[in-house]
C-alpha cells in the first residue's frame, strides 16, 4: 500500500492561488490511481481446497493452502482448537484462515486437518462430551497427515512442521514426545509451535520433545494454565534443549484472534467454547507471535 503526505503541498497552495491548487488535485488523482493500480496488480493468494487423507478405515478431510508452482515447499500441519476447523457457513474459521494466509505469504504450504468434521462431529470443548481426544485420535490425525505429505512431491519432506491451538496444541505436545518417534529413515518434524495448550497432564508426566518446540501463552490465560506450561518446559530443559516458552503479560486465551473483545465464559451455552475462563484479543501479543512463528519455522 502506498502512503502519501501532502502537508507541504497544501502549504504551498495557500500562497500560490488556484493554478497550483488544480495541480495539487491532479497530482492527488494521479497518485490515487497509481495506488489502486498497484493494489489491483497484486497477485491474489491461492484459495484452499479439500484433500482426502487415508485414516485407518476412514478418511481424514483437510483444507490445503499451497503456493503456486511445483515446490518443494516447507509445509505446516495446522491443528484446530476444540471448537473445530469450520463454522456454519465457512470451511475455515477466521483465526485459522488468517494464520494460513500469513504462513502462505511466507512461502509455506499449510494443511489443516479437520479432526471433528471428518468424523461427523461438532465441537468437543466440553469435557464430558469429548469423543475425540488429543492424545489418541488427534495424534493419529497428525501421523496420517505427515504420511500423506511424505507422498506429495511438492512438499519439502525435511521441512514439515506443526502448529496447534489449545486442544490442537495439546495434541501436538503428545505427537512430538520422544516415545512417538517413527524410528525410521524418514525425516522427522522440523519444528513445532503450540499456542496455549493445556499442559496440566504433560507437566506431571516428565514431558520432553524430540523436535524444537515453541510454546506461546498469555500470563492471564485462565482456560489453560501458564504455571503448568512453565513447569512442563522447565522440566523438559533438563532432558531437552529444544524448548522455549513465551508468556505474554496481560494476554488471555485466544490472544491471537483478531477483533475479539475480552469476555468471560461463565454460564455460556456455546458448545464451541470452553466452559470457563476468559477469551480475548491482544494485538501486541499477536504481532510478536507472528514474528516468532516466522522465525521458528525458518530455523
Amino acid at each position: 500500500m502506498l502512503a502519501f503526505s501532502f502537508h507541504g503541498s497544501l502549504l504551498f497552495q495557500r500562497h500560490n492561488g488556484p493554478v497550483n491548487a488544480m495541480r495539487l488535485l491532479s497530482a492527488i488523482a494521479f497518485l490515487t490511481l497509481l495506488a489502486m493500480a498497484g493494489a489491483a496488480g497484486a497477485a491474489p493468494l491461492p484459495a484452499p481446497h479439500q484433500v482426502d487423507i487415508p485414516l485407518g478405515a476412514g478418511t481424514l478431510r483437510a483444507q490445503l493452502y499451497k503456493p503456486d508452482g511445483n515446490g518443494p515447499f516447507p509445509t505446516v500441519i495446522a491443528l484446530h482448537a476444540c471448537g473445530g476447523l469450520s463454522g456454519h457457513s465457512e470451511p475455515i474459521l477466521p483465526r485459522y484462515r488468517d494464520w494460513a494466509e500469513q504462513l502462505l505469504k511466507d512461502g509455506n504450504a499449510v494443511l489443516l486437518p479437520d479432526s471433528y468434521g471428518s468424523r461427523e462431529l461438532g465441537p468437543q470443548c466440553r469435557v464430558g462430551e469429548q469423543r475425540i481426544h488429543a492424545r489418541r485420535e488427534r495424534v493419529a490425525d497428525i501421523v496420517a497427515s505427515r504420511q500423506w505429505l511424505m507422498q506429495q512431491p511438492w512438499a519439502a519432506h525435511d521441512r514439515i512442521s506443526l502448529v496447534g491451538w489449545a486442544n490442537g496444541a495439546s495434541a501436538l505436545l503428545w505427537a512430538v514426545r520422544p516415545q512417538l518417534s517413527s524410528r525410521g529413515s524418514e525425516p522427522d518434524f522440523r519444528s513445532a509451535i503450540a499456542f496455549y495448550p493445556d499442559c496440566r497432564i504433560s507437566s506431571g508426566l516428565g514431558w520432553s520433545t524430540r523436535v524444537p518446540t515453541l510454546l506461546l501463552i498469555g500470563a492471564k490465560d485462565d482456560v489453560s494454565s501458564p504455571a503448568a506450561c512453565h513447569q512442563m518446559i522447565d522440566g523438559a530443559r533438563g532432558r531437552s534443549a529444544l524448548t522455549r516458552i513465551v508468556v505474554y503479560p496481560g494476554a488471555y486465551h485466544d490472544f491471537d484472534r483478531v477483533n475479539f473483545p475480552l469476555h468471560a465464559l461463565a454460564g455460556t451455552s456455546d458448545a464451541a467454547l470452553p466452559e470457563r475462563g476468559h477469551l480475548g484479543s491482544n494485538p501486541e501479543a499477536l504481532a510478536d507471535s507472528q514474528k516468532l512463528v516466522a522465525e521458528w519455522l525458518a530455523r
